[in-house]
């Protein structure tokens, strides 16, 4: 009895065993046949890659300009003179840069800017107002000699990343003015420009 129990047991460990075993020889083939199988697709990813790069059209001719041959055969002489008005080389003057911008101590009348339409301009930033939070941006406006904001830095934001400085800059920007003047002249000029934003 106790020797047919023994191979009772001897044989469920051995059958135990064995379907463990093939559990995992299934478990190995299938996780080896799937990364086969990823990895094919992946290189199959990689050749479409390829495939749609060297399928693309290929790019438009260049168009040919005319010469200058066929153009003068086609030119008509007139004893009229023409409309446009020729200039001398070198008599047109470029844009001022900024270093041209005059500060405003070499100023005689500062750059004059309409406070209703700025105001009326300026947006409270959203977030700062939600905090109930109160600012103040200092602008360094760069004014041509026709009165335009060329130009816009934020020199001092309190406080910082509240939108303060981007609500203020939006707001100058594209503006018009009465241009600043130096001897009775308009120039372009440096302006510093305070702005401040309170709840009301």
């Amino acid at each position: 009895m106790l020797n047919n129990e023994r191979s009772q047991r001897r044989l469920r460990l051995l059958l135990f065993l064995a379907v463990a075993a093939i559990h995992a020889l299934l478990l190995f083939f299938i996780a080896f046949n799937v990364k086969t199988a990823s990895q094919e697709a992946e290189e199959n990813a990689r050749v479409m890659k390829l495939t749609d790069l060297a399928e693309a059209p290929p790019p438009p001719p260049e168009e040919e300009l005319p010469q200058v041959e066929a153009i003068a055969e086609t030119m008509i002489e007139t004893d009229t003179p023409p409309l446009q008005t020729i200039v001398a080389p070198g008599s047109l003057t470029s844009a001022p840069s900024w270093d041209d911008y005059l500060p405003i101590h070499k100023v005689s009348d500062p750059p004059r800017f309409d406070e209703k339409e700025i105001t009326a301009a300026l947006v409270y930033p959203p977030i700062a107002l939600r905090s109930a939070i109160e600012g103040r941006v200092i602008l360094e406006l760069f004014v041509d000699r026709n009165g335009l904001v060329q130009r816009i830095t934020i020199l001092q934001e309190n406080p910082k990343d509240r939108g303060f400085g981007e609500a203020a800059v939006k707001a100058f920007t594209g503006r018009r003015c009465i241009p600043a003047h130096a001897n009775g002249e308009p120039v372009s000029a440096r302006y510093r420009y305070p702005v401040s934003f309170k709840i009301k």
